[in-house]
């Protein structure tokens, strides 16, 4: 298992979230905060991915969200 695999299942369980990540939404989260790093700015990474966090919260769709925010990060001048 990987570290970042191993991270990932560790920080769920600390939160006592009812269910993990699987590798689908990992790779989306990382595609996002790699979008976001490369389309804006390296801070805006987290700051963007906590973002989707909330906004799936509160009953976003996870892949409409991150299409939304992608396309935002990659038309940035």
């Amino acid at each position: 298992m990987s570290e970042l695999r191993e991270w990932t299942d560790r920080v769920v369980a600390e939160l006592g979230l009812p269910e993990g990540l699987d590798q689908d939404e990992i790779d989306l989260i990382l595609d996002l905060a790699r979008d976001s790093a490369h389309g804006v700015a390296r801070p805006a990474a987290p700051l963007t991915t906590y973002l989707l966090g909330l906004a799936v919260g509160r009953g976003a769709d996870r892949d409409e969200a991150a299409a939304q925010i992608t396309a935002l990060a990659l038309d940035q001048p």
